[in-house]
């Protein structure tokens, strides 16, 4: 009785489609799972399509992108409403920032002799925004780091020497914008690269002032450590605590349910988004 509150598909920077999800969902056991791709609401339908089908239970989402102090911060949004003008126009608006990010990036790269061809970086992401594991795929491709975890580490992460920072909202606005449109807001993956453990409880206890309501504590990609850290800066807060893979599907080795919320929990984080329909917010889908 479980589900998967994080994962994605080719609609941003995975290799595998709404439907193609749903059966490594029902593969795995699950009960079901949610599709949060980056800045964008694509792959709904598909994904509750066959998630009826199959019997499992869909929660639709995004991964909104937000930056505080030049550092990336992701939070998820659960049960937005796609067709609110305010998620939408900020949506796209990443969108579009994505591909002025991606050409930055790779001129960086050629100016310190790592250069990868942007045809072939297009090529990767598709019909996505480029993104930034679309520009490593290619750095491995080209020979120039053998993963993409090395192509992060040396020149891609925040303050990397190939860093171009996104000109993206606050993390204050990202909950806001998630509440206003009926959703619930998640902080994502708290314990990975882009955050700092000592500087981060106090920006959880700004997001909680706008309304956060869970923190992403049994990701994939935290340790041990990591997720006892943010158990106890969530249970200090009354915030939820959720689990997920983070599923990218071959461009990371992390399986589908690698990483799941107890659908009791998922329940409490649907009551929480019917409250912010009631204190105004859009509906949610």
């Amino acid at each position: 009785m479980a589900i998967d509150l994080h994962t994605h598909t080719l609609a941003s920077d995975g290799t595998t489609t709404p439907a193609e999800n749903a059966a490594l969902a029902s593969q795995a056991g699950l009960s079901g799972f949610a599709l949060t791709d980056h800045d964008t609401l694509t792959g709904w339908d598909e994904a509750a399509e066959h998630c009826a089908r199959l019997g499992l239970v869909f929660v639709p989402g995004v991964e909104l992108s937000t930056e505080d102090a030049g550092a990336s911060v992701h939070v998820l949004g659960h049960w937005v409403d796609r067709d609110d003008a305010a998620l939408r126009a900020e949506c796209d608006r990443l969108y579009a920032e994505r591909f002025r990010r991606g050409e930055q990036i790779v001129g960086l790269l050629a100016g310190l002799g790592v250069g990868v061809d942007p045809a072939r970086v297009a090529a990767i992401a598709g019909t996505a925004p480029v993104g930034r594991p679309h520009i490593a795929q290619a750095l491995v491709e080209a020979g120039h780091v053998e993963t993409i975890d090395e192509a992060f580490g040396r020149y891609l992460a925040d303050g990397g020497p190939a860093h171009v920072a996104k000109h993206a909202v606050s993390p204050e606005d990202g909950v806001r914008l998630i509440r206003g449109a009926g959703g619930v807001a998640v902080l994502a993956h708290p314990g990975l690269r882009h955050l700092d453990l000592p500087q981060t409880p106090s920006l959880v206890d700004r997001l909680c002032a706008v309304g956060l309501a869970g923190v992403e504590a049994e990701h994939a990609g935290h340790g041990p450590d990591a997720v006892a850290y943010w158990r106890q800066v969530a249970v200090e807060r009354d915030l939820l605590v959720t689990g997920s893979s983070d599923f990218h599907g071959t461009r990371k080795e992390t399986k589908m349910g690698a990483s799941t919320t107890p659908v009791v929990v998922v329940e409490a984080l649907r009551e929480r988004a019917d409250a912010a329909v009631a204190a105004g917010g859009s509906q949610p889908w």
